[in-house]
């Protein structure tokens, strides 16, 4: 049997970091290298670990993403490779975007890269939404769109989870109305937009779970289609998919933010009025799973050539 690849998370006590740790006790052919907690913050620490292992994910904020690659760099030739599930490098110039359903060949390009950046929840909804009508020509780059969205609160960190389970927070709570969310360049890129979308994020008293919403006139498309054409070109750009599902509209117009709860999957809707013309694009996914944690274990699979766990799903599904 050949060596397990060895894997080091970097921050590995926060959401997302335990979220992979968990799902990698799963994942045959792979061992972790862990830190005590006393010296999760020493770089010298954090530099032996990231020279012995394969792979380094990092589960950081922005700045200490940053240090954290300079660490990697430094250690010349033997480097590993790097999955950063932080926003600091999703626009960034020599990075892989880690949305592996993203165009064709994009899995083979993650499997490749060297450096791999982990999407963001939001944007993994509304750019998996976007991307496919946009390359099919129904939705032109500059059209203007409005994106609304609404999350559990474990999305917000260690502060915001805390807030919400020892008093509660607020049942629902509109924030980043300066319309400067940090996943708007991310979505504006690889959803292959000329101009980025007002983003309307919301967080519930719930969680975790999450609603994508991307409200459409149908006249003001390419070749003024319908609700079902657009459908259409999201099957067949997510057919054979893993963990990406096209669904038809549910029967009584209603969709739980929670609904996949627990499960690594991403199902897409298209809601539509044809008297008005009108339709509303839907992404449901849980925002730990393929939001997060699900989303990076798919990619360290396809970095090391291996079988990602079996995909969670929530009961219903």
């Amino acid at each position: 049997m050949p060596p397990a690849f060895r894997i080091f998370i970097d921050g590995e006590a926060g959401t997302t970091g335990l979220g992979i740790r968990n799902r990698l006790a799963a994942m045959p052919g792979v061992s972790l290298l862990t830190l005590s907690a006393e010296r999760r913050k020493d770089p010298a620490a954090r530099r032996d670990a990231m020279a012995a292992c394969d792979l380094a994910v990092l589960c950081l904020p922005d700045a200490a993403a940053r240090e954290s690659v300079a660490l990697a760099e430094s250690i010349g030739s033997a480097a590993p490779r790097l999955l950063d599930a932080s926003t600091a490098h999703r626009v960034a110039l020599g990075w892989t975007y880690g949305f592996a359903e993203l165009a064709e060949g994009q899995a083979a390009r993650i499997a490749a890269a060297r450096r791999v950046a982990n999407p963001g929840c939001y944007a993994t909804g509304a750019i998996a939404l976007l991307r496919p009508l946009v390359d099919a020509g129904l939705l032109g780059p500059d059209q203007p769109l409005t994106i609304s969205a609404v999350s559990g609160y474990s999305g917000g960190g260690r502060a915001m989870i805390e807030a919400h389970e020892a008093a509660g927070g607020p049942a629902l709570e509109l924030y980043a109305l300066a319309l400067t969310h940090k996943h708007l360049p991310e979505i504006t890129r690889h959803a292959r937009l000329d101009r980025p979308p007002v983003f309307v994020p919301s967080v519930g008293h719930f969680r975790q779970g999450m609603l994508v919403l991307v409200p459409l006139h149908l006249d003001a498309l390419t070749g003024r289609p319908g609700a079902d054409d657009l459908h259409a070109v999201l099957a067949a750009h997510y057919r054979g998919a893993a963990q990406v599902r096209v669904l038809p509209p549910t029967a009584d117009g209603r969709l739980d933010a929670e609904g996949l709860r627990g499960s690594d999957l991403m199902d897409l809707r298209v809601f539509g009025n044809a008297a008005a013309r009108q339709a509303v694009l839907v992404a449901q996914l849980d925002n730990l799973g393929k939001g997060a944690s699900g989303a990076a274990v798919q990619n360290i699979a396809l970095m090391l050539g291996l079988h990602a766990p079996a995909t969670a799903e929530a009961a219903h599904a």
